[in-house]
């Protein structure tokens, strides 16, 4: 990649000049903010997939029926995109920097447990429009603190490295060469919608992260140009090892390759119990650090509890020992969560990064 142009030359040029000045901040969690609104099957499906109804906005042959469609937070990008432009909106209003799309699950193997898969490139595409509308009218406000936006391709429902049969342990669900395929799609409706950066995220399986870098590779190389990668992993529970088996180290170590803009860990953990494994990472990578804890971790009803003051709290330490660069919130974190984060590490610097380890603007 290192012969490719960048496709935002300018973009990438302050946004590295921001990485340098100062913590930048991330946004937080889409699903609770989302869940506030207590939208019913009817408010997923919008006009355009009304049960029954065929006008002018309808379009039957969207979806065959035959499964609900609440719960696809993906597709209130196309439904109710008010309200997705209204959460990008309110995170900006918060301090973030940097706004992913709404977009975790757009990809046609995760969009199949709703019969939508030839829905993927729309969704990636329509996703970075909204999340690309609402930075620039946060930045036009404010030039000198620009916005960018993260086009969020996620792990898919999938698993390339383990069985989902305990009594067949050979037996996988999904190909290679399927992610690379289901990536490329993806990845160029966040790229066509004006993504600034891509981020593989909450990576559990380092081999679906192989496919989606892959995929990008070849994506980059047949466009001829290219937008920054931050790759972000997810150590599952306390053993600090991803859901493959990877510590910290050695995920680094498999896809520091691409030469990636960051690499970071997220979600899974609260931030106390992500430190060391940040800690780790900030140690060893050539390239900047980003971390989006969640908001501790979950109770015994599946919520999250941890204050905004909690979090803060904690992350203001990350910073204060210099292991961050980019910062934010995951599951269970909300504007006021971010707004909190953003104050706690403002008063400090980022983690210094050479350009030795990745390839320069």
């Amino acid at each position: 990649m290192s012969a490719l142009k960048w496709l935002h030359p300018d973009g990438v040029a302050s946004l590295e000049a921001a990485l340098r000045e100062r913590i930048l901040i991330l946004d937080g969690g889409m699903g609770t903010m989302l869940q506030g609104h207590q939208l019913d099957e009817a408010g997923f499906r919008g006009e355009r997939f009304v049960h029954g109804h065929d006008n002018e906005h309808t379009h039957a042959h969207d979806h065959p029926g035959g499964c609900d469609l609440k719960g696809n937070n993906d597709l209130l990008t196309l439904t109710k995109p008010q309200i997705i432009r209204g959460v990008h909106e309110a995170y900006l209003e918060a301090g973030a920097d940097l706004i992913e799309t709404n977009t975790f699950n757009a990809t046609r193997i995760s969009q199949a447990d709703y019969h939508l898969e030839h829905l993927a490139y729309e969704l990636n595409r329509e996703g970075a429009k909204l999340a690309r509308a609402a930075c620039d009218a946060f930045t036009a406000k404010n030039p000198a603190k620009p916005r960018f936006v993260i086009g969020v391709l996620g792990p898919t429902s999938r698993t390339a490295s383990l069985s989902p049969d305990v009594n067949d342990p050979g037996f996988r669900n999904v190909t290679f060469e399927e992610l690379v395929i289901n990536y490329t799609e993806s990845a160029s409706g966040l790229i066509d919608g004006g993504a600034d950066i891509v981020m593989v995220e909450t990576i559990f399986d380092t081999l679906n992260a192989k496919a989606a870098l892959f995929a990008l590779s070849e994506l980059f190389r047949a466009r001829g140009s290219r937008v920054p990668v931050m790759i972000s992993g997810t150590i599952t529970d306390r053993s600090g090892r991803t859901l493959s088996g990877q510590t910290a180290e050695a995920f680094y170590y498999s896809v520091k390759h691409i030469r990636p803009l960051s690499v970071g860990l997220n979600c899974a953990l609260g931030a106390a119990d992500l430190r060391p494994h940040v800690q780790t990472l900030s140690s060893i990578a050539e390239c900047f650090i980003s971390t989006h804890p969640n908001a501790g971790l979950p109770n015994a009803f599946g919520e999250y509890d941890e204050t905004p003051a909690q979090m803060a709290s904690v992350i203001g330490g990350f910073a204060r020992d210099g292991l961050l660069n980019m910062v934010g919130g995951c599951c269970g974190t909300t504007p006021a969560h971010i707004k909190a984060i953003a104050e706690a590490v403002g008063q400090y610097p980022p983690r210094i990064v050479s350009d030795a380890g990745r390839e320069a603007a």
